[in-house]
């Protein structure tokens, strides 16, 4: 098989043709990933993504334009957004981004509660536009759930330690070694540098506050390249911050910059977009899924593929999607669902809470480029202990900047362009980034009698806040504003902005992982219960959000599964 990534034919002429060793559904955070540990180690793997294909450098089409390169100036004419309400709400959509979102009419759904379900199908998924911050989670947000009586992980923080470093080592992660426990430090790069304001609130918030610290953020961004990013084709971040575009020095991670590249070097990799996946077949007779049924996204025709091994990393929403279309005599209502859980506990992060306030002085002093992250504050509620009237937590993250021009100079004219040409004051803003508590209630299921283009039910989103989530915000709106108070801000304006679920793109659940089938879907492996030799590691995996952010330990977690199926592969188990 030559060195650049292969496409299939897209045909039906034999079973061996259409045989590989591994298939991986979805190419993006974690389907990158698993692709490449297979790859690595020896096994032909077939990677199937919906969308188009997308090649490093050569399809990032607005990576390098200016502003004043766009029509609209990076901004979206008013009849498209209102074509797309849901998508137009995704705060990295633009006129220079456009291309990489799935549209609100061409991949529709059914919200039987409001749920921005934000997409990206093309080859890299969302990797390509996601925000880059990159926590590990803690040994309380593993051991928190079960303490709390709504969920268990069946896995610890020490098992998943070192699959964290693994992830780190290659991705390139930035970050300062904090020594935090509620925040573990990893394998860094040199951090970013908070800047004047950042650095003064950060001090006086920790020294406030003994149980809160204020950090720089940790992000996947290659401050100082090793020679492992070098070899990826990768180099030092630019700190431009148009990161949805698609970065052509490689200076985020991203699969289609760091690991599909590297699966493909091997030899081993076959790579096919336009991939509709249908369902995955399961053989009844010999009690195990042999493969998967593919609907050609352009032709619409169907083709099988057959695997001994299959991961399902289709993204949360999705990969439950797939599996509870997966049906057969022996799971009727979805592959693996003899619990009946499947799609259910979903859960989010709530991201309704944001401060704003202005900061008085420091009017010599500004920042050079623009860092892709700010400021973190690990959570510090019922963190070792129940200590509130909600359950759980949330990560606090702010940053200061300077805006433009000056408040009297009107917003048209002579004065306001003047104005705008000279920096004005500071201001902060501060966000939270709420633990949702999976509940059975929040769920997605398939309509009985609506499908999409390609013949697939479309997906019923039926998730929402509740009593606990109301706590949290109005819990951070009252000690954001103190801190900011404390910090010695003025003009401090808490906010709710009321939006839906789906807008923090850090949807989990409806397959989650736990000790007990009759109340999960996957071991502590990841393998489907009752179909061992299907895996699922994308959000759908998780048994609860953490407060942390969610691409770190999705990718972990890949990178551990698909190495135990190699090795029960070769053991013959599988």
């Amino acid at each position: 098989m030559p060195n650049d990534t292969t496409i299939a034919n897209v045909n039906n002429k034999g079973i061996n043709q259409n045989t590989f060793d591994a298939i991986v559904i979805g190419s993006g955070m974690t389907g990158g990933w698993a692709a490449k540990e297979f790859c690595d180690h020896g096994l032909r793997t077939l990677v199937l993504e919906r969308g188009r294909d997308v090649r490093h450098i050569k399809d990032y089409p607005t990576a390098t334009k200016n502003p004043w390169d766009f029509s609209h100036r990076g901004k979206m004419p008013v009849d498209v957004t209102k074509e797309n309400p849901i998508l137009a709400r995704c705060y990295a959509y633009g006129e220079s981004t456009d291309h990489f979102f799935v549209k609100d009419k061409e991949h529709p759904y059914i919200q039987e509660k409001p749920f921005d379900w934000i997409r990206g199908y093309q080859v890299g998924g969302k990797s390509l536009l996601w925000a880059r911050a990159t926590q590990r989670w803690s040994r309380f947000d593993f051991e928190g759930p079960a303490r709390d009586g709504f969920g268990e992980w069946p896995i610890t923080y020490d098992e998943l330690a070192p699959w964290y470093s693994r992830v780190e080592l290659f991705a390139g992660i930035s970050g300062n070694y904090d020594g935090l426990e509620t925040l573990p430090d990893g394998e860094f790069l040199p951090p970013w540098e908070l800047n004047c304001v950042e650095k003064d609130i950060q001090h006086k918030i920790n020294t406030t506050y003994k149980d809160r610290n204020a950090i720089i953020g940790r992000c996947a961004h290659l401050t100082k390249p090793k020679e492992i990013h070098i070899q990826q084709g990768r180099v030092q971040c630019q700190a431009r911050v148009v990161c949805e575009r698609g970065c052509p020095f490689g200076g985020y991670f991203s699969s289609v910059s760091s690991t599909l590249p590297w699966a493909s070097k091997t030899g081993n990799l076959t790579l096919r977009p336009h991939s509709v996946v249908h369902s995955i077949i399961y053989d009844d007779k010999r009690g195990k899924a042999i493969g998967v049924r593919v609907i050609d996204g352009l032709t619409k025709q169907s083709t099988d593929y057959f695997a001994r091994i299959i991961f399902v990393n289709a993204a949360c929403l999705n990969s439950n999607l797939i599996l509870l279309n997966s049906t057969s005599d022996r799971f009727p209502n979805g592959l693996g669902n003899d619990s009946g859980l499947l799609g259910k506990y979903v859960a989010f992060h709530n991201y309704r809470g944001t401060v704003n306030a202005t900061v008085d002085g420091y009017l010599d002093k500004y920042y050079y480029g623009q860092k892709p992250t700010g400021a973190t504050m690990p959570n510090f509620r019922n963190v070792r202990k129940q200590e509130t009237d909600f359950l759980r937590g949330y990560m606090v993250h702010f940053s200061a900047d300077r805006w433009r021009g000056s408040e009297s100079s009107g917003q048209i004219g002579g004065e306001y362009k003047d104005a705008m040409a000279e920096p004005g004051g500071w201001g902060v803003w501060m966000m939270m980034q709420g633990e949702t508590i999976p509940k059975e209630s929040n769920h997605v299921r398939l309509s009985k009698d609506q499908k999409d283009q390609w013949g697939i039910p479309l997906l019923i989103t039926s998730v929402g806040y509740d009593e606990n989530d109301e706590k949290i915000l109005k819990d951070f709106l009252e000690q954001g504003a103190e801190m900011l108070s404390k910090a010695g801000c003025k003009n401090i304006t808490p906010h709710d902005s009321k939006q839906a679920p789906g807008l923090d793109i850090h949807e989990i659940g409806g397959v989650r992982m736990g000790k007990d089938p009759k109340k999960s879907l996957l071991n502590k492996w990841n393998q489907m219960h009752h179909c061992p030799n299907v895996f699922v590691t994308d959000g759908a995996c998780m048994a609860s959000t953490s407060t942390q952010n969610p691409s770190l330990t999705f990718m972990a977690i890949t990178a551990r599964a698909a190495n135990y199926a190699v090795e029960e592969l070769k053991k013959g188990t599988l």
